[in-house]
């Protein structure tokens, strides 16, 4: 860990800690006044809330608790074996289903805002109110499917990763975004509790390089779960098990390079804006293909996050290391359009949310697209005029 000597905590703990609404870095920089009443939203959400997916299927979401009996929890043992929560996200049957699930629970949101922006008294319906588009237990479209398995950043609940789910599913995929317990602001389970977060106050840099490794055992029980002889999933006859991919933003894009290391399953993976707290494998990763995507300000290779420099040397197969000019951080997630939403905008990312959505599902799309359903994409070979903003980085 001796590179985090080369910066500040603060800058440290921005690749980690996602900051998408602004006056959530007072936590980890000279604090300033906090309001306490709710900021003012602004006069129209409808421009701020998910955009419709851009694919041709309809989408249906079904939910997944999962107990892995043969694994204590490694955060807090004292809650014995470890759960998830995943929401599951696939091509549906038109016109079925239920009315889609909020985007998170009450008490999800609460924490969340109180976390991000601490004493903001920002209400739960700045999150809550983000509208998604898939349908409740929607009959399953027919065909099998390329699964994609999403982790979010530290901190952050697996539902800000949804516009990305949604479209993945809309373009036919089958996506299990996984919550993983303990490491996010709040999960609620079936029964009501809602479990916060137990590693999110003061964390030791020796704690981000354990997480990597422990959410790859997450991502291979949840695998386990989806795709054994008696899968947890009534529509697991959908995934294609040939045919796996994952995705993740922060130290969950990390955990994409950790879990592929462990589980040959995976076939292809993304790194969005995480910091290689667990290094990248040094002997590659038997010449399976990797994109990190990430911000030009610090994920360039002259920034200060070397650890994508050293990934880059030992990746063995396709890859593509893409930096995003105005983005910050929490661009490659749903939280600017509640940071938006919430009328506290990121001051550091000057790319929009909506663009930041756009861009993040293109590029995204285009890789498992390649890589998991074997079409080329142009995108991926050379700058394109429709998104300017991306470069493509060579060291």
């Amino acid at each position: 860990m001796t590179r985090l000597r080369r910066t500040s905590v603060a800058a440290v703990l921005a690749l980690v800690l996602p900051l998408p609404i602004a006056g959530a870095s007072s936590a980890f920089a000279a604090p300033g006044p906090v309001a306490t009443t709710a900021p003012v939203a602004q006069a129209s959400t409808a421009s701020l809330d998910l955009p419709r997916p851009t694919g041709w299927q309809p989408v249906g979401r079904s939910t997944l608790h999962l107990v892995d009996g043969d694994r204590p929890d490694p955060w807090v043992p004292s809650a014995g074996a470890r759960q998830l929560m995943v929401s599951m996200y696939y091509p549906a049957r038109p016109g079925t289903g239920g009315p889609a699930t909020p985007y998170l629970t009450t008490e999800e949101a609460r924490l969340l805002l109180d976390f991000q922006v601490p004493g903001g008294n920002i209400p739960p319906e700045a999150a809550t109110g983000l509208h998604p588009w898939a349908r409740t237990d929607a009959r399953p479209a027919p065909g099998r499917f390329p699964l994609v398995v999403l982790s979010p950043g530290f901190t952050l609940p697996r539902a800000t990763l949804t516009g990305l789910a949604e479209d993945l599913a809309s373009r036919g995929y089958v996506v299990a975004a996984v919550d993983h317990t303990y490491e996010t602001s709040g999960t609620t389970f079936p029964d009501g509790r809602t479990l916060p977060c137990a590693l999110c106050k003061d964390p030791a840099p020796d704690t981000f390089a354990a997480v990597p490794p422990s959410r790859a055992k997450d991502i291979s029980f949840v695998l386990d779960q989806l795709t054994g002889p008696r899968p947890a999933w009534p529509y697991a006859h959908m995934i294609d098990r040939d045919r796996i991919g994952m995705a993740g933003h922060s130290i969950g894009g990390n955990s994409a390079a950790s879990t592929m290391a462990v589980d040959q399953r995976i076939r292809a993976g993304v790194n969005m804006d995480g910091k290689f707290f667990d290094p990248f494998p040094a002997g590659g990763l038997g010449g399976r293909p990797f994109l990190m995507l990430g911000t030009q300000s610090v994920h360039n290779p002259s920034g200060w996050d070397t650890s994508w420099n050293d990934a880059w040397a030992h990746m063995d197969g396709w890859k593509r290391w893409l930096s995003v000019t105005g983005s910050d951080h929490g661009s490659f997630t749903d939280g600017p359009l509640i940071g938006a939403r919430a009328g506290l905008p990121d001051p550091e990312a000057t790319l929009a949310p909506l663009r930041a959505e756009k861009i993040t599902r293109a590029y995204v799309g285009a890789f498992f697209d390649l890589h998991l359903k074997g079409i080329p994409q142009r995108l991926l070979d050379r700058p394109s005029a429709a998104y300017p903003e991306v470069v493509f980085q060579q060291p």
